[in-house]
């Protein structure tokens, strides 16, 4: 999203080109190719652990880091290959996002009318807000050490990145169509 946001500001006339449908495919089959090996990878060596004492999760659902709380013996060097993994997964992402955005940023910053600027700005402040409470979130919760961390910050964080944002995605995106900002007054009259 923020390269497509990118080429549409700051390329705008190299945007059929550049973000083909083949350039679509090529990111999504990237995505998938990069995670699901390491996902299942970070399974496997999970799960071939043993494990004793209770069998509950003191979470909502099964995370990693709470799995390896059950584990029996040391379990450091898994802990190690979820955090490098989260800088790798959450962090060069996060610092592409960020790296991107600047450049969007300093495009317009350069436009000479006021009105352009603020409809730029506006296009970019909802992917924004997505991207400041996902990226955000996750990384307090797999980045920050674990011994700093309460249980009940754990799952509210884990609420934000994995309920909240992709609940909030659809309304952040849709509130910029005007028909649906147009039925929401008429249903919210006095708001």
């Amino acid at each position: 999203m923020a390269y497509d946001r990118y080429v549409a500001i700051c390329n705008p006339l190299k945007y059929p080109i550049v973000l083909s449908h083949k350039v679509y495919t090529q990111l999504v089959v990237g995505s998938w190719v990069s995670g699901i090996p390491v996902e299942i990878g970070q399974t496997c060596r999970i799960f071939s652990r043993s494990f004793c004492g209770s069998n509950i999760i003191n979470h909502f659902y099964c995370d990693i880091p709470q799995i390896l709380k059950l584990a029996r013996g040391d379990t450091f060097m898994d802990q190690m290959v979820v955090y490098i993994l989260a800088v790798i997964f959450l962090m060069v992402p996060f610092l592409l996002t960020v790296a991107s955005y600047g450049k969007i940023i300093s495009s317009i910053l350069k436009l000479s009318s006021a009105k352009e600027r603020a409809k730029a700005f506006s296009t970019c402040s909802s992917h924004l807000t997505v991207i400041i409470l996902f990226y955000g979130t996750a990384a307090i919760n797999y980045l920050q050490p674990k011994s700093n961390q309460s249980e009940g910050l754990g799952k509210l964080l884990s609420v934000f990145y994995t309920i909240l944002t992709p609940v909030m995605n659809p309304i952040i995106y849709s509130l910029r169509n005007k028909s649906v900002t147009v039925a929401l007054k008429r249903l919210l009259p006095n708001y």
